[in-house]
Formats: structure tokens, C-alpha cells, sequence
């Protein structure tokens, strides 16, 4: 016994000082929050205050100083996150993750980001401010990467650190234009369906923009080949450790329409969630400048930001800025390819993939004079045609470094519309109010026209010197509004009115958001911050109401179970909330997936259904589709002797929906409330590993909101439960009457250290949709912050 109570003690002593040792590890990892470091190349002392909520206020005697110092305090906090970023585009995430992520590095380093940068980066002027600002930045990044803790992720994959570059800075904004464009997830996949079943089957897809009637006001035969882009693109985005960008709100409000007289702004960027999260804020005051500001990891430069003189945002334009060649070899010689005038060469990129314990992979990459053959950089694509992806980042000039500068310096609108013109490429609705009472919407990205008759939906001849020819705008022609007499201006991704009578070609989202946004500014003009938070959390949807009402129109009354009226009676009640304690939106969601599913999968097949599914084109067709009766799509093509109608469908889709919801909630209808089902959890790239989900994760958190409302919780449509995978990086309201006190919230956190207080302290809040202060006021901030303190080196 007594043998037995050593044992005992020894072994939990030793559990103790585990314990201990963990937690003391844990804390060493922690951020520097306060204290007295020595930096390079700072010429003054600089001081950092950390906010309630970690937010760093840098205060420097210059621009410069503030950069390094900016560099080093977001490495503190992103420096895994900003690892992951600068190692997509270039292809290097098989280093970290073996053959796991061989499909993305060998899909990215295809697409020549890496050169373009590379490129940019040789026509820089190396005297100008741009290049110096984000020297000095990364500057900042490298000291802490040289003298500051390591990230326990490194540790735990071991990485070997390696400064940072400028091409670092230039591959991350060049996967964030890429996971922007949308050609290669959904021309290939309408291009199967035309070959296969012809033209018909596209109209009512509204491929015509027919389907898009809220626009943005300007004042001024074959089987299935190419649907392996659509479905392995998309998967690669969906799979990769860092978010993409998928939509967004914003809207200004005009004084004329405010409670104070002056101008209200808001902004909530639409975009993956992941932990941690996409934005890293950082206020920055020097004696010439200020800017509060957001930040992409490892960038320089705010794509988001504000200060007493000016805020802007942005959403996605959703304009096609990216095309799919189908392109023809010549049969006697395998290293040319056919144009108009002849045969030409390609051209060969040789490139090698280091995969982490095993072999290296040698890539040959083929380009036309549209851009790089994806048939071998895709997994299971295989035609005997190669194709070709043709993408306007990677062919025009890139200055996205001025850009971004641009933005964040500017000192007048005109300024700051200038700096736009440099971006041509992602497609951006950029947002802008001022203290001068001015708002604006403005679009970037080098627009085109085409010649008539080609449909930039579908994958183009690159034979016939037709397909390919482009008529460049000039950016004066960009869609714009400034100071409009309507009194507000806004944008939720849907499609602008058109240039020139040209409908600009698109991927655009439905009027859902738009009608609600410009639905609720029109209805009054004493707007605050107090209502403009409310509505930034609206969660109704006027076109649902009238598509439930369209569905209920069209079943068998006659062949419903009294289970099946009851969720009838709740549907028809029902004024298009998703607020958690909401009944319908359980039973809607799942209706339209059963009459997605019925309607559309037996035409596509169930790998197209899926990828359909994933598409803004699924997202715009159910208005109009559903309340189409002789639709060609209603009959399934998989029975025979026999042609199925409108009402048969939406019978039967209803039926399986209630069943579904029955089998996995119970048979009491009132209890299948939406928090049951609508939920987010936050996910870290190594929270996939079941022991370090607790560890690395943030949540599960029920969540209100839905897809296409104005709290865009996203999900995708199934038979399981709506796990949401997207919604607002941030929500964003910059009130020029009382700028000091602007509001602001986080999905997580500031930090991405698992470590830090700031890790998900913001959690809570966002899933209940409230909001925190952005401060600017220094004797604010002084009260409760942190301070660390950098002294010259």
C-alpha cells in the first residue's frame, strides 16, 4: 500500500510540474503587450499602446519609425498567419504539409503570381514612398522574426524562418485578386451544361443578366469535360489554410439623410472565417499623418481604414476579369499551339515543388498567349484539347503596391480616386466618405469589352482571333456615383447599371441585399449610429418571403401530412427573419435544397450539382426558376415515358425536407428552431487535428443571420446542418460627427497567437452582434492600455 501511495505521488508530482511547465511555455509565448524593447533603424523613441482588445496605437516622431514598428508588432501577433499567406501563391505550402497540399502549389505556381510580382517589383521606383513605407514595414517583420518567440506552430511543423520580402507582399495581394475572380468556378461548368443540353438550359440559369433587376445607380451535344476546373478550383479555395474573399455590404449615408448632419459609413467585408481572422487593425498617428487602419497579414498597407478626414471600404464588384481558352495543339509538332495567324511556340516554365518528407516535384508548365494550360495543374482534368486561363492581373501592369499606398495617404477625393485606377485587378466596389461631407462608390479593375456574340460565361475559342479580342476601357468609364441626389450610395455585389448600353459581363449576386439595403435607407432620413448598427444586423429578407410564397403556390395542398401543414402554416406566417428563435428559416433552407437538388441534379449529375451549388449562378436562379412553370428544367431527364411538372417537384421536395428535418430534430415542429441548426466555428489550420481543436479553434457559437440577408451568415445548401463557413470579417460604422467614437467588431480576435488574451476575446460579441470602440482619442486610450515601449537600437 504504502509502495502503491509513492507511485501515486510521484506520478502526480509530475503531472504538477507538466502542468506547470506547460503554462509557464504557454506564457513565454505570449505576446509583449507592454514593457521596453530596442529596434533597428527607428530614429526616435516610438510608443505602442495596446487597447482593451489589443488593438496596438503607434506613436512615432515619423513614418518611417511607425512602419518598422507596425512590422514588428503584427509579426507578434500574425507572424503564422503571415507564413501561411506568402507561401500560396508562389506554391510552397507543401513544405509545411507534405502531399496534402501538393494540389494547390501545383494549381498556384501555374498561374505566374510569383513572375508578376517579381516583375512589379523590377519596375518599382525604389526612391518613392511606396517602396520605402513598405521596406521599413517588413524591416519591422524580420527584427521580430530574428529576436522575437516563435510561433508555436513552427514549432510544431517545423518551419525554418526566412525573411521576408517585398514579392511576399505582392503574392499575398495576388491570391487575394485571385480568390476574387470567379471564370474558373463557374464558366466550365455552364459550358457543360450548353454543350450537353443546349441553349435553353442556360436562359433560365439568367446567364443574360435578366436575373439581376436591383442595380447599382451610375451617375455617369456532348458529355461533361471541363467541370474538373470548376470543382477542383473551387475545392483548392475551400480547402486552402487561409480565407478567401467571397462578397460584401457597404453602404454611405449622405448628411442629408443623418440624424447629425454628417456622413455615415459602414463596411462589412464578406470573407471566409478562420482563425485567426482575416484583419489585423492598427492605428498609426505621426506628426504628417494618421490612419486607423486594416490590415491583411503581411501587407504594408490598409485596404481598409479610416481617420478624422476620411473612411473608406470595399466589397467585390464580381466583373469578370478572368477567361478560359479552349486551345488546339498542333498535331505535328506538340510544343506549338494554334492561333489565327499560325501556329505558335509555347512558351515553358520549368518549376520545382519541395514537398516535406518526400521526393520534390518538377512542374512543366505550358503557356499560350491567353496564359498557362491548366490541364496538368489540375487533378483529374483530363481532355484531349489543352485549356488555357486567361486573367487580367497577370497581364497588365501591376502598381497594387501604389494602390494601396494610395488609399491610405490620400489627401483629397480626387486622390484618392486616382489611386484606384492603378488597381486592375481584383474588380473592387470601393467605398468613400469624407469630413467634407462628401460619399462615393467607385469600381476598380481594367474593364473590357468584347466582341458581340461572345459570351464570356463560357469557355472561348482561342483559335479563331475572335474570342479573344478586347476593346479596353478607359477607367473614366468605370462604374462610379459621387454625391448622388438620392443621398446615399451602396453596394452588396450586385450588378451595375450598364456602360455604355453594355451590360459589363459578371458573376453578380442577387437582389437580396441590395433590395434590403436601398429598401430600409429610402425609409428614413435621421439615421445614427444606434439604427445603422441594428441594420448592419438585419436579418430579413424580402425575397424569400416572396419565393416561400411562390413554393406554396405550386405544391399538392391536397397530398400534405398534417406534420407537413404545420410547416406550411409557419412558412406562411413567416416575414423573412433569421434570428435564432426562428422556426421558417430551418424549414425554407432545407425546402430550397430538396428543390435545388430535384429540379437541377439529374440534368448535372451530382458532381456538377455540387459545384452548381457554389455558384452565384445557383444563388440568382431560384427566384425565377421556381416560379417558372414550364420550365425545361422541372422534368427529370432520368425517368422515362414521363415529364414531371412544377408542382410534382415542389411536392415532392417539401416532403423530403420535412422528412429530413424530422429525422434529425424530432417531430415537434415548433422546436426546430434556426440556433439549432445555423451555426460557426472558427477554424485554425491545425484545429483539424482533433487533440488541438480545443486548443486552436474559437467556438461553436449559434449564430443568427443567413444567407443573402444583410447579416450574411453563408452557408452552403445540404441535407446536414448549415454550418456557416462565411459572413462579415469585420462590421465597420465611421461616424464623422463623433469620429472618436466609431464602432467596430472582430469575428474572433485581434491576435493569432492561441496564447494571447486577444486570441477570441471579440468572440462572444460578434455572434451576438454587437460592437466595440475604435478609439482615436490618445488620452482614452492612455487610460487602460498596455504600453510597450521601442527605443532606438
Amino acid at each position: 500500500m504504502k509502495k502503491l501511495k509513492k507511485i501515486s505521488l510521484i506520478v502526480l508530482s509530475l503531472i504538477v510540474i507538466m502542468t506547470l511547465a506547460i503554462l509557464a511555455y504557454g506564457f513565454y509565448l505570449k505576446p509583449s503587450y507592454e514593457g521596453e524593447l530596442q529596434i533597428k533603424n527607428i530614429s526616435e523613441t516610438t510608443t505602442v499602446y495596446f487597447d482593451d482588445y489589443g488593438v496596438p496605437h503607434i506613436y512615432a516622431a515619423t513614418q518611417k519609425d511607425a512602419m518598422v514598428t507596425l512590422g514588428y508588432v503584427h509579426a507578434q501577433d500574425r507572424l503564422w498567419q503571415m507564413e501561411l499567406l506568402r507561401r500560396i501563391a508562389p506554391g510552397r505550402l507543401s513544405e509545411l504539409f507534405g502531399t496534402r497540399a501538393l494540389k494547390n502549389d501545383k494549381f498556384f505556381i501555374g498561374l505566374g503570381i510569383d513572375e508578376n510580382s517579381e516583375k512589379a517589383i523590377s519596375q518599382l521606383d525604389k526612391n518613392g514612398k511606396p517602396y520605402q513605407m513598405a521596406m521599413a514595414y517588413l524591416d519591422g517583420i524580420n527584427q521580430y522574426l530574428e529576436n522575437g518567440k516563435t510561433p508555436i506552430e513552427f514549432q510544431l511543423l517545423g518551419v525554418k524562418k526566412e525573411k521576408f520580402t517585398l514579392k511576399d507582399v505582392y503574392n499575398t495581394f495576388g491570391y487575394m485578386a485571385f480568390s476574387f475572380a470567379m471564370a474558373q468556378k463557374t464558366d466550365p461548368l455552364l459550358t457543360d451544361i450548353r454543350n450537353q443540353f443546349g441553349d435553353d438550359y442556360l436562359k433560365e440559369l439568367g446567364i443574360d443578366y435578366s436575373y439581376n433587376p436591383t442595380r447599382l445607380k451610375v451617375s455617369k451535344q456532348q458529355t461533361q469535360q471541363y467541370i474538373e476546373i470548376s470543382k477542383s478550383v473551387t475545392a483548392l479555395l475551400e480547402n486552402s489554410p487561409v480565407p478567401t474573399f467571397i462578397g460584401s455590404n457597404s453602404w454611405v449615408i449622405s448628411p442629408k439623410k443623418t440624424k447629425t448632419g454628417k456622413v455615415l459609413f459602414c463596411n462589412d467585408p464578406h470573407i471566409e472565417y478562420s482563425q485567426p481572422g482575416t484583419w489585423y487593425e492598427a492605428h498609426i498617428s505621426c506628426p504628417d499623418y494618421e490612419m486607423y487602419g486594416y490590415y491583411l497579414a503581411g501587407t504594408p498597407f490598409p485596404l481598409l481604414g479610416h481617420n478624422r478626414n476620411y473612411a473608406y471600404g470595399l466589397t467585390m464588384f464580381e466583373n469578370d476579369d478572368a477567361d478560359l481558352f479552349q486551345e488546339e495543339n498542333n498535331p505535328s509538332n506538340p510544343n506549338q499551339y494554334k492561333t489565327a495567324i499560325g501556329f505558335a511556340d509555347y512558351k515553358i516554365r520549368n518549376k520545382t515543388i519541395k514537398v516535406k518528407d518526400s521526393a520534390s516535384v518538377i512542374l512543366k508548365i505550358k503557356e499560350t498567349q491567353h496564359g498557362p494550360i491548366i490541364n496538368d495543374l489540375i487533378a483529374d482534368f483530363k481532355t484531349k484539347q489543352p485549356v488555357s486561363f486567361s486573367w487580367i492581373y497577370t497581364q497588365q501592369p501591376n502598381k497594387i503596391l501604389d494602390a494601396v499606398y494610395g488609399l491610405s495617404r490620400a489627401k483629397n477625393i480626387s486622390e484618392f480616386q486616382n489611386s484606384i485606377s492603378y488597381i486592375v485587378a481584383p474588380g473592387l466596389n470601393i467605398m468613400y466618405g469624407d469630413a467634407q461631407n462628401n460619399v462615393a462608390w467607385f469600381t476598380s479593375g481594367k474593364l473590357y469589352k468584347l466582341e458581340k456574340g461572345v459570351n464570356p460565361n463560357l469557355i472561348l475559342n482561342g483559335t479563331n482571333g475572335i474570342d479573344d479580342k478586347k476593346e479596353f476601357l478607359d477607367f473614366s468609364k468605370n462604374p462610379s456615383t459621387v454625391n448622388p441626389s438620392w443621398n446615399y450610395v451602396y453596394s452588396s455585389n450586385n450588378m451595375p447599371e450598364n456602360i455604355d448600353d453594355y451590360p459589363y459581363p459578371g458573376y453578380y449576386l442577387p437582389e437580396d441585399r441590395a433590395r434590403r439595403i436601398s429598401q430600409l435607407l429610402d425609409s428614413k432620413s435621421d439615421w445614427d449610429k444606434e439604427s445603422i448598427s441594428k441594420m448592419m444586423t438585419d436579418n430579413t429578407s424580402p425575397v424569400a418571403v416572396e419565393i416561400v410564397a411562390g413554393l406554396i403556390s405550386g405544391i399538392n395542398s391536397k397530398a400534405l401530412t398534417s406534420q407537413e401543414n404545420e410547416a406550411i402554416s409557419i412558412l406562411k406566417n413567416w416575414k423573412g427573419s433569421n434570428a435564432l428563435n426562428d422556426v421558417a428559416p430551418t424549414i425554407y433552407n432545407k425546402w430550397i435544397y430538396f428543390y435545388l437538388k430535384n429540379t437541377f441534379q439529374d440534368e448535372m449529375g451530382e458532381i456538377s450539382f455540387k459545384q452548381f451549388l457554389k455558384t452565384h449562378i445557383m444563388k440568382q436562379t431560384i427566384a425565377f426558376q421556381s416560379k417558372n412553370q414550364n420550365s425545361v428544367w422541372w422534368d427529370n431527364v432520368a425517368t422515362k415515358n414521363k415529364k414531371e411538372t412544377r408542382q410534382e417537384i415542389l411536392t415532392q421536395s417539401l416532403k423530403e425536407a420535412i422528412a429530413s428535418l424530422n429525422s434529425k430534430l424530432g417531430s415537434d415542429v415548433d422546436s426546430w428552431t434556426w440556433n439549432k441548426v445555423h451555426k460557426v466555428e472558427f477554424k485554425h489550420p491545425l484545429g483539424s487535428v482533433s487533440f488541438l481543436r480545443p486548443f486552436f479553434n474559437v467556438g461553436t457559437f449559434e449564430i443568427a443571420g443567413s444567407n443573402e440577408v444583410i447579416n450574411n451568415t453563408m452557408f452552403d445548401y445540404s441535407d446536414m446542418d448549415y454550418i456557416v463557413k462565411a459572413g462579415p470579417s469585420t462590421r465597420r460604422i465611421i461616424d464623422f460627427s463623433d469620429i472618436e467614437n466609431s464602432w467596430s467588431i472582430l469575428p474572433t480576435g485581434q491576435s493569432g497567437n492561441p496564447m494571447s488574451q486577444h486570441y477570441n476575446d471579440q468572440a462572444e460579441m460578434y455572434a451576438a452582434g454587437k460592437f466595440r470602440k475604435m478609439k482615436l482619442n490618445k488620452d482614452e486610450i492612455v487610460k487602460t492600455a498596455t504600453k510597450l515601449v521601442f527605443k532606438p537600437k
